[in-house]
């Protein structure tokens, strides 16, 4: 395997941690927001103002961790890309034959539906 492949699928797992690090922040955020919410219905209309502000940092928070995941995630496909361009230029008649290869198999697939 050469460098550049190993390279791609390292990417790759890292950017799946990434989705799944994602995924339970926002349910964390939805969490919160939801309990500050109940919070707000049995407060009265000071607490209302204080679990609003509450609300809107964490909101913010959350906001600003999807910014950064987002450009983490723009990085290492740009890295991926790179790579895979990479090897199809170094490798022109194996990225050929495996592009042929798979075409004859979605042709054999599709065509017995």
């Amino acid at each position: 395997m050469t460098t550049d492949t190993q390279a791609v699928r390292r990417a790759a797992h890292q950017m799946s941690g990434q989705k799944d690090k994602l995924a339970a922040d926002i349910r964390t955020t939805v969490d919160d927001a939801e309990n500050l919410l109940k919070q707000a219905g049995s407060t009265a209309t000071e607490g209302y103002a204080a679990v609003r502000a509450e609300l809107a940092d964490k909101l913010a928070d959350a906001v600003l961790r999807l910014q950064e995941v987002q450009e983490e995630l723009k990085f290492r496909a740009r890295h991926a890309a790179r790579a895979a361009d990479d090897y199809v230029h170094d490798n022109p008649w194996k990225s050929l034959g495996l592009a042929a290869a798979t075409g004859i198999v979605l042709g054999l697939v599709l065509s017995r539906r």
